[in-house]
């Protein structure tokens, strides 16, 4: 039977668009189903915050009456014209495994995107750069952290096959052992000792008291420690807002951690409970006893510590205040119970932070792609 890609268009229609990936990864026990109650939220036009800068659209791919594959393409005309493109992004990508299938999405994906006078395709993301970020390419030997994807070995075979391409550098995840007997921890605090002797730098948890403050100070970081990088895009005040508000829902002041060098600010180190650890166990939360099964889930301390974000400014680069932010959330988190650090998501191409993840004892563990591929 033929293959064909339909709009999504009813209530039904969402509903098997959003419960597609069960049907994927049903057997992967390292799958951690997505909130379906969030996810629909992101897809729904009135909820959305994507559908406030650009058009979006959902299709279903079916064969003989069974949904076989999923994707979104969406154009978003600010961040176009902040790296003076013209490119369809792409995500929400789900595929049986059936090449044919996968070349059938990417197919019509190209038309709808040529007739809107786009160049090229780049993702995969879900509606948010920062989270099921790209194609895992590495690292499948355990469950991915909060905000980082997880996909079968075989898309990875299928968008390099159709002429995708690299869009960008190899996105990293390190892991780091917190017990106080590793090596690496141990140097870890030799390192600080000694910064602690030739340098004048604090470093503190965050305030909630001066919340406006706070935000205006990681607002400046990102902007200035991300600027080297090529594909940058200056952060507006409005997205820090929501990017932060989302993150204080989970995180422990105790946990986001501020530097300054004699009074100036320096850096930011923000870590959050790994809460994948409780959504594997909740099936997405399909069904009513699946919330009972999140409020358990919920109420065991987490493994992991995920540290979302390591900004510094460049001028401090060699100053040591990585290594200070990095021993101080070392310290805090053993403090509280977790055994492990994950440090995600990073360029390789970053010039910073990969060195340092790795001068701090930090294993690789995990590789994701973003790719692009040409319209015409």
């Amino acid at each position: 039977m033929s293959i064909e890609i339909k709009p999504v268009q009813t209530a039904k229609e969402r509903r098997i668009f959003l419960t597609f990936p069960w049907r994927i990864y049903r057997d992967d026990s390292l799958w951690v189903p997505p909130l379906l109650p969030e996810r629909a939220r992101a897809v729904v036009k009135q909820q959305g915050p994507f559908f406030e800068r650009g058009t979006v659209a959902f299709f279903i791919a079916w064969r003989d009456g069974q949904p076989v594959g999923t994707i979104c393409l969406a154009e978003d005309p600010p961040t176009n014209a902040a790296r003076s493109t013209r490119e369809c992004v792409f995500g929400f990508f789900e595929c049986i495994e059936d090449y044919a299938v996968a070349e059938s999405l990417f197919t019509y994906a190209r038309e709808w995107a040529k007739r809107r006078g786009l160049t090229a395709l780049f993702g995969p993301f879900n509606l948010d750069y920062e989270d099921g970020y790209g194609i895992l390419i590495e690292g499948r030997d355990r469950s991915p952290v909060l905000l980082c994807g997880h996909t079968p070995p075989y898309y990875q075979d299928f968008v390099e096959r159709y002429g995708f391409e690299p869009a960008r550098a190899t996105n990293l995840a390190y892991a780091l052992d917190l017990n106080a007997d590793n090596p690496a921890v141990q140097h870890l605090n030799s390192l600080a000792a000694k910064v602690r002797q030739r340098e004048d730098i604090i470093v503190r948890g965050a305030n909630l008291g001066q919340w406006d403050a706070e935000v205006d100070r990681v607002h400046e970081l990102l902007n200035v420690a991300l600027d080297h990088l090529d594909d940058f895009i200056p952060w507006p005040r409005e997205s820090v807002v929501a990017l932060v508000e989302q993150f204080s829902k989970i995180a422990d002041p105790d946990l986001v951690l501020f530097a300054e060098v004699k009074g100036d600010n320096a850096g930011w180190f923000a870590g959050v409970p790994n809460l994948n650890e409780a959504f594997i166990h909740v099936n997405g939360l399909r069904y009513p006893w699946n919330y009972i099964q999140l409020w358990f889930a919920l109420r065991r301390q987490p493994q992991c510590l995920a540290v979302k974000s390591v900004l510094v400014k460049p001028r401090y680069w060699k100053t040591g205040v990585a290594v200070l932010l990095f021993e101080e959330m070392v310290k805090r988190a053993q403090s509280k119970g977790y055994t492990w650090l994950d440090l995600s998501l990073t360029s390789a191409d970053n010039p910073d932070t990969p060195v340092l993840a790795e001068r701090m004892g930090a294993k690789l563990y995990k590789q994701y792609q973003v790719y692009r591929v040409l319209v015409d």
